[in-house]
């Protein structure tokens, strides 16, 4: 099946929600959602913070940075808007310092289940 076929339509629409099992703040909007295998591409917003733990996923995941910054603590460098990562299954990241909040876009692809 895969993701939907969407033409442009307004995101700002989309409601924020907040992130299961994640920081308190930090919301989403998802604008596709392919339902056979979960993947999806999502606008994830983060209040200014400092994330807790290194993150680990099962799936390939990539970010671009629309707004704000993230910095990598571990690795003492700071991302701003127009950084991007792509991220194989099993990479280790973060934690990051969030000093002003920071917008990004987020695709994660899963397997075919």
């Amino acid at each position: 099946m895969g993701k939907p076929e969407l033409e442009f339509f307004d995101a700002e629409l989309v409601p924020w929600r907040q992130v299961e099992d994640a920081q308190e703040g930090i919301m989403e909007k998802i604008v596709s959602l392919d339902p056979e295998t979960g993947s999806y591409t999502r606008i994830l917003k983060f209040p200014p913070m400092e994330t807790n733990q290194e993150l680990v996923h099962d799936f390939w995941e990539e970010v671009y940075i629309l707004e704000g910054s993230l910095y990598d603590i571990q690795k003492k460098e700071t991302y701003l808007p127009g950084y991007y990562a792509s991220r194989p299954p099993g990479m280790v990241h973060g934690p990051y310092k969030i000093p002003y909040g920071c917008k990004t876009i987020e695709i994660r692809t899963f397997e075919k289940k």
